[in-house]
């Protein structure tokens, strides 16, 4: 196959400048800022006495609820994914599933909007809700790769993808923080109707300019070789299909592993940064905004840095430099106790955060054997994921729970890029892989 035009490129590029916004305005930066403060009790004077609160009938830290309730997402979203790349690969229509998980994710940042510390169930419900709808849609947005770009643009096509997401995602968020920063420059009085504001914005940029994405990308071949009876059952015969052709490819189950026990610590470092700096550190909302925004604008440069790295040096080299920088961010971070030193850490973030994102999506649409079932291996890549975000997540809440202190949280994250670090030790060394040397050349 061919590289498609310029045109379907950027149209599917323009999917991450769209849903980004969520990643960075939801997921890291004003959402958990604005959950913090409307949870923390404090007393007359404005101290903090507890972070604990009621919900459900039970006594349970914020920090933890808001990880156990993302960690529910993810596990929704591994439990329905087969069945619906099934669908998609068998209707051969993965651009009507990635619009409807994109109005789902959309409209629950739009009814963020209500979220006030008097509907609480209403902001946990819809943070449930946005996440699946931005995990459901990459399943099929991840799966286009394989389709519009050759196997030796899938590297920079990624990166433009990732680029592409920061950017956006910046753009809005600028715009969002000056609407929380300078509420009085706009009449606005009320100091939660800012954040509650951006929580909307974010719902209607994904939606608008996910346009462009659904009018540009290609429609999609029907494989019809399963009877249609099955669907239900058949993507996940699918996922053991994919994983019976992976365990005959060394090189490409070695690096599901390693992309498995690393995801746990990427993934959660991204959505327990904000409260880790606030609950932890003490920092002000201002301060942790400009500290993400820090971070996107740094991981533009290292999703193309990384790209063009895994050129000279091959793939998997690339990806173990990064997971040993990820492991020394982490040991720093259990350690740290200024702002300083956050912002220090936050550039490094930003530095491989986009890089390990990009190279771990090209270097799996590289290595997986040619098919027209690409919705059901990014199915499995994705499900991978979201298992790993679920016990990355569960585990850091739970360990905050049961110590009340989210350093301690830090330990489990060390460990898992470790066991990643290891694996891809296994792939470059080439030692598992004696009797298929191509498969490692091939990243």
């Amino acid at each position: 196959m061919q590289t498609a035009s310029k045109k379907v490129i950027n149209g599917w590029a323009m999917y991450d400048w769209a849903n980004s916004a969520y990643n960075l305005v939801i997921t890291s930066t004003i959402f958990p800022a604005y959950y913090d403060a409307i949870t923390t009790i404090t007393d007359k004077a404005g101290n903090i006495i507890s972070h604990k609160i009621q919900f459900a009938g039970f006594s349970i830290e914020s920090a933890s609820l808001y990880n156990y309730a993302l960690a529910f997402a993810y596990f929704v979203i591994a439990l329905i994914s087969p069945i619906l790349s099934s669908i998609a690969d068998y209707k051969g229509n993965k651009k009507a599933f990635m619009q409807f998980f994109c109005y789902l994710g959309a409209l629950a940042c739009c009814a963020l909007f209500w979220f006030t510390k008097n509907t609480l169930p209403l902001g946990i419900i819809c943070c449930i809700l946005a996440a699946i709808g931005y995990c459901g849609s990459l399943v099929f947005y991840n799966a286009y790769l394989p389709e519009i770009a050759e196997e030796k643009d899938q590297d920079d096509v990624s990166a433009k993808g990732f680029a592409y997401g920061y950017i956006g995602s910046v753009l809005l968020q600028i715009v969002c923080f000056v609407f929380v920063l300078k509420p009085e420059w706009f009449g606005i009085k009320d100091a939660g109707f800012a954040p509650r504001l951006s929580f909307l914005l974010v719902g209607l940029w994904w939606m608008g300019f996910a346009q462009i994405t659904f009018s540009r990308l290609p429609k999609n071949k029907a494989n019809k070789t399963q009877t249609q009876h099955n669907l239900i059952y058949y993507g996940f015969r699918e996922l053991k299909k994919v994983w019976n052709q992976a365990r005959h490819l060394p090189t490409l189950k070695a690096f599901l592993f390693a992309f498995f026990f690393y995801s746990m610590g990427v993934q959660t470092v991204m959505l327990a940064a904000t409260l880790f700096g606030s609950q932890v550190l003490q920092m002000a909302t201002s301060k942790l905004i400009l500290c993400i925004l820090l971070i996107q604008i740094v991981a533009i440069a290292g999703a193309y840095i990384m790209a063009k790295l895994s050129d000279t040096f091959g793939n998997f080299k690339v990806l173990l430099f990064v997971v040993i920088i990820w492991i020394g961010v982490c040991i720093a971070a259990y350690f740290i106790t200024s702002e300083m030193q956050f912002y220090v850490i936050a550039g490094i973030v930003g530095l491989v955060m986009g890089g390990i994102q990009s190279l771990s999506r090209s270097t799996y649409s590289k290595i997986m054997p040619e098919t027209r079932d690409t919705a059901s291996f990014f199915s499995f890549y994705d499900v991978t994921e979201k298992i790993a975000i679920v016990i990355g997540m569960f585990s850091f809440g739970l360990i905050q729970q049961i110590t009340g202190n989210m350093r301690n949280s830090v330990i489990a994250l060390i460990v898992f890029f470790i066991i990643g670090m290891l694996f891809l030790i296994l792939i470059i060394t080439g030692k598992p892989f004696k009797h298929q040397p191509e498969l490692i050349m091939a990243a």
